[in-house]
C-alpha cells in the first residue's frame, strides 16, 4: 500500500469534513448495502483514503450509513491517523443511533488507540455498559494500551475483565503477550503462558508464535526453545521467529543449524528468514554458507530485496571480501540509509579509513540525511585509521549541521578516538563533560587507550569506574592485570587476580578458527587435540627458525618469540594459521577469526610470517580485521 502524503491528507480534510458532519437528506436513505460493499473491500486493499472517498460520496447520493458502514470508515481512519476526522464520524456514530452496536464500538476504541488517544479510547469504553459485558470490546482497548506502551493498564483491565466474569479468548492473549518485551516482563509472560493452557489455547498457532516471540524479545532463549520444540506443525513464523531470536542473542551457530533443519522440513525461507542467516554468516565468518544463501536468495526471486542486499553487504564485509560487499553496493540501483551505514562501516573496520569518509561525504553528496548509526560508523572508521580532526570534524557538526544529537555511543567512539591517538587527558576531559552519564563503553575506551600508551594512573581512574558499571565484565580486569605485569608491579596484578576470585570472574577462553573444505577448524590456546595437531606444531616450529633467520631486534628475538613455541603459550590464531598453511594453497589468502582481540605478540608474529611465507593473512578480531601482507599490517600498528 503507498500510504497518502501529509498535503493529500490536509486536501481530503478540507474537501470532506463538511460533508462527513452534515450528511445530505440524512433521513431520506435507503440500506446503503452496496456502498457498504464497496467500502468492505477497500478496507481489505488497504486503500484507505479512497474508503473515505466513497464514504463521502455515499452521503452526498443521500444514502445514509448504518452499523455495517462505520468500522470500515474508523479502521480508514486509524491506518491514516486521522483524529479528526475520526471524532467526526464518532459525532455522527451517535446522532445516527448506532453507538450500541458491539463492532462499531470495538472500531471506536481502536481508532483512538491507533490515533494514540487512550485516553479517549477508555472514555468510549467507560461511557457504554455493554463494553464491560463484551470481550471484543475489552480485546479493543487492551491491545491499545499495549500498542501504546501502557502494558500494565492492559494487565489491570485484563484483571477487571476477568472480576467481572467476562471470558477472555487466544485475541486477549495475543493483546498482552506482545507487550511483554523486557527480561522484567518475563513473570508476566509466564502467567500468560500457563492462562492459555488453562484457557484451552494450546494448538492455538497465533497464540504460539506470539509467546515464542515474547519469550525472545525477554531474552529467555530457553524458554523459547522448549516452546519452539513442543509446536507440532510450525509455520513459516514460528520458524522465523525462534531464527531470528538466535541471531538477536547472537547464537549464530544455533541459527544456522535451525535453518538447515528448516529447510529438511520443506518449509520454505522467506526475506526474514534470510536476513537471519546472513547476520549469523556474518558473525562467523562463514561466507561459504552466506554464498549459498546469496544463490538460493537468486533462484526464489529475492535479489532485488533491499534488506537482502544490505544484508549481504554486512555479510560479505564481516567476511573479510570488501570487494563483493563494494560490487553489492554498487549495483544498487536505490542506495538507502542502512547501505551506506553497512558499507561505511565494513571499510571502517576493515582499517580502510580514507574510503570510509569519502564514502560518507558522497553519502551526503547524494542528499541522504545522516543519522546516529551511520555517524557511529564514521567515527569508528576514523579512530581505527588514526582520522583523528576528520573524526573530530564529524562529531562537531553532528548536531550543529545535521541536527543529530550525540548520544553516549558517539562520545565512546570519540573518547577512542583521542586515546588511541595519545591524547588522553583531552579524552579524560570530554567524559568529565559529558551531557549524561558516562557507561562502560565509553570508561572502557579510555582504559583501551591508557593500555596502548602505557598511563597506568589514568587507567586506575578509568578501571575503578568502570568496574563499579559493569563489574561482570572480565575484559576490564585482565586489561589492567596486563598493564600491571608490564609494568612488573606484581602488587598490582595480584589485587586484580583477587577481585576476580572474589567476583568468580574467569578469563573466556581465546580461541580462533579458520574454514576449510566447508569446515570449521577451532582451535584454542596450547591446543593439542587437532587430528593434525604434529604438523600444526612441527610448522611453527619451522617458522620459528626462519623468523630467527631474518636477524630481528633483540626485544623481538628473545621477548616476543620466547613463548612461541611452548604448548601452554601458544596462541589461538598461530595455531589456525598454521593449519592453514598446511592445508590451502598458496594462491590462496588465509582468513581467521578470533573472538578476543589480537594481542601484540601475535600482531608482530603474524606481520613476520606474511613476509616470510608471502602470503596475505586476514585476521579477524573482536574489534576490527587485520589485512598481513609483506611483513606490515592494514592497521599499521595502530589498533
Amino acid at each position: 500500500m503507498i500510504r497518502p502524503n501529509t498535503r493529500q491528507l490536509r486536501l481530503y480534510w478540507y474537501q470532506t469534513h463538511r460533508s462527513i458532519i452534515t450528511p445530505t437528506t440524512a433521513g431520506a436513505a435507503t440500506t446503503p448495502t452496496p456502498w457498504n460493499t464497496q467500502l468492505r473491500e477497500l478496507s481489505k486493499q488497504g486503500q484507505f483514503l479512497q474508503s473515505l472517498t466513497i464514504y463521502r460520496q455515499m452521503l452526498r447520493s443521500g444514502k445514509r450509513p448504518n452499523a455495517f458502514t462505520f468500522p470500515f470508515t474508523l479502521k480508514s481512519c486509524a491506518a491514516l491517523s486521522l483524529p479528526i476526522t475520526g471524532t467526526l464520524l464518532h459525532s455522527q456514530v451517535i446522532k445516527i443511533g448506532c453507538f450500541s452496536e458491539p463492532f462499531v464500538l470495538t472500531a471506536l476504541i481502536s481508532m483512538y488507540c491507533k490515533c494514540s488517544l487512550t485516553d479517549d479510547a477508555y472514555k468510549v469504553f467507560d461511557g457504554s455498559p455493554l463494553c464491560r459485558k463484551m470481550t471484543v470490546c475489552y480485546n479493543a482497548l487492551i491491545a491499545g494500551y499495549v500498542q501504546n506502551s501502557g502494558l500494565y493498564n492492559g494487565v489491570f483491565l485484563f484483571c477487571e475483565m476477568r472480576r467481572m466474569g467476562v471470558l477472555f479468548n487466544a485475541v486477549t492473549m495475543v493483546g498482552l503477550a506482545s507487550g511483554c518485551t523486557d527480561p522484567m516482563d518475563i513473570r508476566l509472560g509466564m502467567s500468560l503462558h500457563c492462562l492459555n493452557f488453562k484457557g484451552g489455547f494450546c494448538n492455538d498457532l497465533a497464540i504460539g508464535n506470539c509467546l515464542l516471540t515474547m519469550y525472545v524479545k525477554c531474552e529467555s532463549i530457553e524458554l523459547a526453545r522448549k516452546l519452539f520444540d513442543g509446536i507440532p506443525e510450525k509455520g513459516l513464523i514460528t520458524w522465523n521467529a525462534m531464527i531470528s531470536g538466535y541471531a538477536q542473542n547472537g547464537l549464530a551457530t544455533h541459527v544456522l543449524n535451525l535453518y538447515h533443519e528448516m529447510e529438511s522440513s520443506g518449509v520454505c525461507p522467506d526475506a526474514v528468514t534470510f536476513v537471519g542467516v546472513l547476520s549469523s554468516c556474518a558473525n562467523l565468518g562463514a561466507q561459504k554458507i552466506g554464498q549459498e544463501v546469496e544463490q538460493k536468495v537468486g533462484r526464489i526471486g529475492l535479489g532485488f530485496n533491499p534488506f537482502l542486499k544490505n544484508a549481504l553487504i554486512n555479510m560479505y564485509a564481516r567476511c573479510g571480501n570488501l570487494p563483493k560487499a563494494r560490487a553489492i553496493f554498487d549495483g544498487m540501483p536505490r542506495k538507502t540509509l542502512v547501505s551506506w551505514t553497512a558499507i561505511i562501516g565494513g571499510y571502517g573496520m576493515h582499517g580502510l579509513g580514507d574510503v570510509a569518509v569519502k564514502l560518507f561525504d558522497e553519502m551526503i553528496s547524494a542528499g541522504i540525511k545522516p543519522d546516529g548509526p551511520v555517524f557511529v560508523s564514521v567515527l569508528s572508521a576514523c579512530s581505527h585509521a588514526g582520522l583523528t580532526n576528520r573524526g573530530l570534524g564529524y562529531f562537531s557538526q553532528m548536531e550543529r549541521v545535521y541536527g543529530v544529537k550525540p548520544g553516549i555511543e558517539h562520545h565512546s567512539c570519540v573518547v577512542d578516538l583521542l586515546g588511541r591517538a595519545g591524547r588522553l587527558e583531552d579524552a579524560y576531559k570530554l567524559i568529565e563533560t559529558m551531557p549524561v552519564e558516562p557507561d562502560g563503553a565509553v570508561w572502557g575506551a579510555l582504559l583501551g587507550a591508557c593500555k596502548i600508551h602505557k598511563n597506568v594512573e589514568l587507567a586506575e581512574i578509568a578501571f575503578d569506574k568502570v568496574v563499579k558499571l559493569e563489574p561482570w565484565n572480565i575484559g576490564y580486569y585482565v586489561l589492567l592485570s596486563n598493564m600491571y605485569a608490564d609494568d612488573e608491579n606484581l602488587a598490582g596484578v595480584l589485587r586484580i587476580r583477587l577481585m576476580m576470585r572474589e567476583r568468580k570472574l574467569r578469563k573466556d577462553p581465546g580461541y580462533s578458527y579458520v574454514e576449510f573444505k566447508g569446515r570449521i577448524h577451532l582451535f584454542v590456546a596450547g591446543d593439542t587435540s587437532h587430528p593434525q595437531t604434529e604438523e600444526v606444531y612441527s610448522m611453527l616450529d619451522k617458522l620459528e627458525d626462519l623468523i630467527k633467520e631474518l636477524n630481528w631486534s633483540k626485544k623481538n628475538d628473545e621477548g616476543s618469540n620466547k613463548e612461541l613455541l611452548s604448548s601452554a603459550g601458544v596462541h589461538s590464531e598461530r595455531l589456525a594459521i598454521a593449519f592453514a598453511l598446511l592445508n590451502t594453497d598458496i594462491v590462496v589468502d588465509i582468513l581467521v577469526i578470533k573472538n578476543l582481540r589480537i594481542c601484540g605478540d601475535c600482531h608482530l608474529f603474524i606481520k613476520m610470517v606474511s613476509q616470510i611465507v608471502d602470503r596475505q593473512f586476514v585476521v579477524r578480531d573482536a574489534t576490527r580485521f587485520h589485512h598481513f601482507r609483506g611483513g606490515a599490517c592494514s592497521c599499521n600498528d595502530y589498533w
